[in-house]
């Protein structure tokens, strides 16, 4: 993510680029998905909240560093842990990426075998479960259908698909027959 693709007032975030590795050296790519080359998603308060603290911790960073921060407006840059090149602020090292990821899932007690990307597919099925709309939730989570989406994360839904059932029985007033 890009610090300038972020709209705190909205409290959405364009997905405008992605990180390539190429060799030993890294370079941004447009990022499109389903054809949609402005992929916008909308978060809460506690995310913004989050990046806001991560803004905090990276301006203090690029304090302590300069000149040898390199300003590549990424919310995730490498820091002053290990220099790419004799510089920080440009693209983390994705094993780094990678280390850090399993010190925070040991931290919180997850499975081994939890990915990042599952943070994602738990947020899609709990909105879900949570009677949210599956229109909003799939343009959300940047599906390509809301069909896709209720297959795909929509299979814990059983106690749903019942509440449908019985409301519709009702609305036909067959509920007196049950």
């Amino acid at each position: 993510m890009q610090w300038s693709l972020i709209d705190r007032d909205e409290g959405s975030i364009e997905l405008g680029w992605v990180v390539i590795e190429e060799g030993k050296a890294y370079r941004l790519r447009k990022l499109t998905k389903d054809g949609d080359a402005n992929a916008v998603i909308n978060v809460d308060q506690s995310v913004m909240n989050v990046l806001k603290w991560q803004k905090e911790r990276q301006d203090a960073e690029r304090e302590r560093l300069d000149p040898a921060w390199m300003d590549h407006d990424l919310v995730f840059a490498r820091d002053g842990f290990k220099f790419y090149r004799g510089e920080a602020g440009g693209p983390q090292d994705p094993e780094r990426v990678s280390a850090r990821w399993r010190t925070l899932r040991n931290h919180l007690h997850l499975p081994d075998d939890f990915l990042i990307h599952d943070w994602r597919h738990s947020k899609v099925t709990n909105d879900l479960e949570a009677g949210e709309n599956p229109v909003e939730v799939s343009a959300n989570g940047r599906h390509h259908s809301p069909g896709y989406t209720t297959a795909r994360c929509g299979h814990s839904r059983k106690n749903g698909a019942r509440k449908l059932a019985a409301s519709g029985a009702i609305r036909l007033g067959l509920s007196p027959l049950v």
